[in-house]
């Protein structure tokens, strides 16, 4: 048994990995009880498993617990609460921008790497950082909206 230490959603965490290779997501949703990230094609080609790793958006289906030894990873859980949502958040709320929202933790955490790099994005940017995740549903024109609307909101001093 490996044990991986690492920070996810400002708190520290020790795993206990049988292999080095065991997913990242794996081992945010069965040990940690973190089930926003999504399992969707386990081949990190359709983004639902998008977390942040060191604040970078990356795919966690693939990607073994041992390379993410000492960083930091945020999840959707992350980002905000029922009460106080992330202005991503209650952007994609008030735009409904989501219909069945498998894909929508994924989204918000490309999103949010994007913001956090870029406060200021052109739509061709939004749809260029979120290039990495599939949505089926057709609400791409509302996801474009409320990562721009998010932007605006997070300019004008909204941090949550």
């Amino acid at each position: 048994m490996q044990q991986v230490n690492l920070t996810v959603n400002g708190r520290a965490v020790s795993i206990a990995a049988a292999h080095e290779d065991v997913p990242l997501l794996n081992v945010l949703r069965n040990d940690l009880g973190l089930m926003g990230t999504r399992f969707g094609c386990g081949l990190e080609q359709c983004g639902s498993c998008m977390v942040l790793i060191d604040g970078a958006a990356e795919k966690s289906c693939a990607r073994g617990i041992a390379s993410v030894a000492g960083k930091a990873i945020t999840t959707v859980e992350g980002l905000g609460t029922a009460e106080k949502p992330h202005p991503l958040q209650q952007a994609f709320i008030d735009e409904q921008a989501g219909q069945c929202g498998y894909c929508l933790s994924g989204i918000l955490m490309s999103a949010k790497a994007l913001l956090d790099h870029n406060p200021s994005p052109s739509r061709a940017e939004i749809a260029q950082a979120l290039d990495g995740n599939i949505c089926r549903c057709g609400s791409h024109n509302r996801i474009l909206r409320a990562v721009a609307k998010a932007a605006a909101s997070l300019r004008e001093g909204d941090s949550r």
